[in-house]
């Protein structure tokens, strides 16, 4: 019985022992995980800016946003934690989106020179660039930089393609001349407008290998690093979270693994027909159409809105309403839309330090403008009905807003309609400008499409039947309200 009792003891002290030590290895783990700091970013989100058009590191595929930039600052963000929200803007847009904190960051195959680091804060390099120089495939005179004497180049504007040029055309005596994006610079030297084109070479080797028309004639030179960029002295966490995702990529072979996607030589596109084309395109296309659309219909409201509130300004009696309309008018008839988009989308945030998303600065910029030319059609309107109207009103006893409601309007709306409808088809034409602000619309869907097949003409060629389409079905509807309202 004593044996038997001494055994269940010992049963017992070893299974005690194992609750304990299993107890002890729980606890540890908690400790371990507990003394595991989080990361500063972890469930946070940014908003970062990119390139439109910027092949092989940002491009767009099957509509999608693709490329070396945005595989790692998505792979990036899952291995700390936080998550990223793209704003596809342009390179130049960008940058003012990052002063005027309308992102928090920007990654655009950017490179980190001495004057960009008095702006912004870098990032550890995420890829080592170089330069070279191609002309147009039938170009047998331009081998080299010594046949450019006299001569004009392209580059890309901010690029480290457009600085080596300037760095070298002193010695060799021809003129660098930048546009804004790749795709853009590739057709300028097949149309003969400049010799030869200087851009970073994965992104000539690209477009080379995509059937874009040129040749490389030179080797690549040495050129500086890209980072990823942050407002000097704001968001240290996102930069040293990037810092570590890098890192620990590079550790496991992801980042190579990103680089061989995308730089390994791939086979060429295959040529398809014109319809080809636009089947492919026309899903991306329609999108950009619909949101033309939303932005023109919105605008032509407010706008409307405006002009007939303005417009009776003008006319009134009292000189503050005169003058505060005239001051609108002139404001925004005598500045350019483009700077007016600017304005909206840039600079309103800088002064108040609201950001603004870019559909509400798009409606902003043109259905203000559009009103101060409404507003001037809306004054003419007025005043092209005889006076003697208004004085046969008033002389029957009616009140000012009454002979000009029942008298003077009926008229007038006739006599304007037609440039109303003028005014409509020029706001949705107008839509196409805010492309330059990253406003998706049909304009900027058809550069996505032609900055990664290079097929610049055809696609241009069907965006523009596609406004030609939709202007003569709004301009023939216009016409049929204004046969039936002003019988």
């Amino acid at each position: 019985m004593r044996k038997l009792n001494i055994f269940r003891a010992g049963k017992l002290a070893v299974a005690v022992t194992a609750l304990l030590a299993l107890a002890g290895g729980f606890v540890g783990v908690s400790a371990a995980a507990a003394s595991q700091p989080q990361s500063a970013v972890t469930g946070e989100t940014y908003v970062i800016g990119t390139d439109t058009t910027f092949a092989p590191f940002e491009y767009r595929e099957n509509g999608e946003l693709t490329g070396i930039d945005m595989d790692l600052i998505r792979d990036i963000a899952a291995n700390q934690g936080f998550t990223v929200e793209i704003k596809s803007l342009g390179f130049d847009a960008a940058l003012q989106a990052l002063q005027s904190n309308q992102v928090d960051g920007v990654i655009a195959g950017m490179s980190i020179t001495d004057e960009r680091k008095l702006v912004f804060d870098f990032s550890e390099p995420y890829f080592d660039s170089g330069v070279q120089m191609a002309v147009a495939e039938d170009n047998t005179e331009i081998i080299g930089y010594s046949d450019l004497a006299g001569e004009t180049v392209v580059a890309k504007r901010g690029s480290e393609g457009e600085t080596f040029a300037n760095s070298i055309k002193d010695e060799y005596d021809f003129t660098v001349k930048a546009l804004a994006d790749s795709a853009t610079m590739y057709d300028d030297v097949k149309a003969g407008n400049s010799v030869a084109v200087f851009d970073d070479y994965p992104v000539l080797a690209y477009g080379i290998n995509q059937n874009n028309g040129l040749k490389s004639v030179t080797e690549k030179e040495q050129g500086s690093s890209y980072g990823f960029a942050v407002n000097k002295g704001q968001n240290p966490e996102l930069l040293a979270a990037f810092n570590a995702g890098l890192a620990e990529l590079k550790d496991s072979g992801e980042y190579q693994a990103i680089l061989d996607t995308y730089l390994e030589q791939p086979a060429p596109a295959a040529a398809s027909g014109f319809f080809g084309l636009l089947g492919d395109s026309l899903p991306a296309l329609m999108k950009g159409l619909g949101l033309t659309l939303l932005a023109t219909g919105l605008s032509i409201l407010i706008a409307l809105v405006l002009g007939v509130l303005f417009g009776f300004f003008k006319v009134s009696e009292s000189r503050v309403l005169r003058g505060l309309a005239s001051g609108y008018v002139s404001i925004f008839r005598g500045t350019p839309l483009l700077v007016q988009a600017f304005f909206f989308y840039f600079g309103l945030p800088q002064l108040t330090g609201q950001s603004i998303d870019v559909l509400t600065a798009g409606v902003l910029t043109l259905s203000l403008n559009a009103g101060a030319y409404m507003t001037e059609i809306v004054r003419g309107g007025i005043q092209s009905v005889d006076p003697g109207q208004t004085e046969a009103g008033r002389s029957l006893g009616l009140g000012y807003v009454t002979t000009m409601r029942r008298v003077v309007l009926p008229q007038a709306v006739k006599i304007m309609t037609p440039s109303f409808i003028n005014q409509f088809v020029m706001t949705l034409k107008d839509t196409s400008l805010l492309a330059v602000i990253g406003f998706a619309e049909l304009t900027y869907q058809g550069q996505q499409i032609y900055a990664s097949n290079f097929r610049t003409g055809e696609t241009l060629l069907i965006v523009a039947a596609l406004y030609f389409i939709v202007i003569n079905l709004l301009t023939m509807l216009s016409n049929k309200l204004d046969k039936r309202f002003n019988k």
